[in-house]
């Protein structure tokens, strides 16, 4: 969590949010990662979440996610907090929305700070945060025919 250091590259940026966004076209490792440069910042977490041949013991061929129309308001607010608990020197989340093949990027989120472990944990709560109250939600359709809906909130 954020501490008391007395070099202002210890502390948090005054804006460290610098993209967020649901997009729904392919998303790009290296956009969030060049988004998240900091001088300041001695570790950079990266996080990135991809689209899986597999669900609870079955084999999915596709799925799609949506979202609700507040889902970049609410985003906003994850990362907000986020940036406020930990010395967070830049942030960038990016989740995609349409349909997506296995192995496509459908979520990638990272976070620098002054140091390593500060990055991993805020990083983690940043992917933890969107995917338990952002409103995006799965549509997944196994091989079998069957399919689910699988909400993010």
């Amino acid at each position: 969590m954020a501490g008391t250091h007395s070099h202002p590259g210890e502390q948090a940026a005054q804006d460290p949010i610098r993209l967020l966004a649901i997009r729904d076209t392919p998303l790009s490792v290296d956009e969030i990662f060049r988004a998240v440069g900091d001088d300041a910042a001695g570790g950079t977490a990266l996080f990135v979440g991809t689209v899986r041949n597999h669900d609870g013991g079955a084999d999915v061929d596709r799925l799609g996610y949506s979202c609700h129309p507040s889902a970049e308001d609410e985003l906003r607010r994850v990362a907000e907090k986020v940036a406020a608990d930990f010395p967070v020197r830049a942030l960038a989340a990016v989740h995609r929305v349409g349909d997506l093949e296995v192995g496509d990027l459908a979520v990638v989120v990272a976070v620098s700070c002054p140091h390593r472990g500060e990055a991993f944990e805020a990083c983690r709560r940043l992917i933890d945060d969107l995917k338990h109250e952002v409103p995006i939600w799965k549509h997944q359709t196994f091989s079998d025919g069957t399919d689910e809906w699988v909400g993010a909130c």
